[in-house]
């Protein structure tokens, strides 16, 4: 009899560890797998790139997402389907507070849902909300960086680059003085799916820079600053630790 593979992903139900972390560049996707020991690929499929290796002992897959919240959203739905039960996004993000700078990290507890996933997905006013363990093991684990690490609130959206003004325009003036820390594009989709399928969520994102402060252009954002790849490297290492950690965890509760 024959595996089923699912349509998008093409990675096999069953076929995925219960640990997982995921990322948008499937670039990253290798990036992780390198950390682990025995990596080997899985699949590899438009967008998404898996692997799956150890970490410490712990069986663990890897698997990019893609940019925006409705491909990635796919790649959660499969990763649930074949097997995940705990999934991390190690992302990168823009700042929306003075003090949250390039270099920094944040671990976003929740998202404010700004995507036209979340309107076709469930009602209006669903909080995105993360799990509660991964995410203080993530705080946890982050507190060994040498990176500042913050914990609040994060925006999702789809847009990348400015269209024009728009009723659905989000204000990052607005969502600075509501104390929203950073603005990125997956981790509402995330813990979204992860609420609807019973998944537990988390997220810990590498600020590559301060969209209300520093004044980028599509000619000057560089998300491949030394001081960024530094901290995607202080944030692979942070998930994997809270990743592996959480499974033993509950492993050993039974």
């Amino acid at each position: 009899m024959s595996t089923l593979k699912l349509p998008l992903t093409g990675l096999e139900v069953d076929s995925v560890t219960p640990a997982v972390l995921v990322c948008g560049d499937p670039a990253r996707a290798t990036r992780i797998a390198a950390c682990l020991q025995d990596a080997a690929l899985l699949n590899e499929q438009r967008e998404y790139r898996a692997f799956r290796g150890r970490y410490q002992g712990v069986p663990v897959t890897v698997c990019s997402h893609g940019i925006g919240a409705p491909g990635a959203a796919i790649a959660f739905e499969e990763l649930s389907a074949a097997g995940a039960a705990h999934i991390i996004r190690v992302g990168t993000c823009g700042g929306l507070q003075e003090n949250v700078h390039r270099g920094h990290l944040v671990i976003a507890h929740a998202a404010v849902q700004y995507t036209g996933y979340a309107r076709e997905t469930v009602p209006e006013g669903y909080p995105a909300v993360a799990d509660l363990d991964l995410t203080l093991a993530l705080r946890t684990a982050a507190a060994a960086a040498p990176q500042p690490a913050h914990l609040g609130i994060v925006m999702s959206r789809d847009n990348f680059y400015a269209g024009v003004q728009t009723p659905y325009t989000p204000s990052y003036q607005t969502m600075a003085a509501a104390n929203v820390l950073a603005v990125e594009m997956e981790c509402a989709a995330l813990f979204t799916v992860g609420s609807l399928r019973r998944v537990r969520t988390a997220a810990i994102l590498a600020v590559d820079g301060n969209v209300l402060h520093t004044g980028e252009s599509m000619a000057t954002y560089d998300p491949h600053r030394q001081e960024v790849q530094q901290a995607v490297d202080a944030a692979i290492d942070v998930a994997l630790r809270a990743l592996v950690g959480t499974v033993e965890t509950r492993h050993a509760a039974g």
